[in-house]
C-alpha cells in the first residue's frame, strides 16, 4: 500500500470528522492512523486555515467549518478529473 499524500491525510481527517459529525479529538487521531505528533501538526494547521473548529470547555469537539466542507468538495472533483482522464 503506497504512502498517503499530505493532501489525502487532510481530506482522510476531515472526512472522519465529517463522518462522526462532531467527534472529540482522541477518536479522530486513533481514527486517523497517523503519529500523535504528525496528527497534532495537521489539527494545528486546520485549525489555523479554518478548515476545522473546536468547541472549548470541559467536553472538546470538532466540528468540519464551511471552508473543510469545500476542501473536501473540491478534492473529489480534482480525483473525478484525475480518473476520467486516466492522469
Amino acid at each position: 500500500m503506497a504512502k498517503r499524500n499530505r493532501l489525502e491525510i487532510i481530506k482522510d481527517i476531515l472526512k472522519i470528522i465529517q463522518e462522526n459529525h462532531p467527534i472529540k479529538p482522541t477518536p479522530l487521531l486513533r481514527r486517523t492512523n497517523i503519529s500523535s505528533s504528525r496528527f497534532k501538526e495537521y489539527y494545528l494547521e486546520l485549525l489555523d486555515k479554518e478548515f476545522i473548529k473546536q468547541t472549548h470547555g470541559k467536553n472538546k469537539k470538532i466540528t468540519l467549518t464551511k471552508k473543510g466542507y469545500k476542501y473536501l468538495e473540491k478534492y473529489l472533483t480534482i480525483i473525478n478529473f484525475i480518473d476520467e482522464f486516466e492522469l
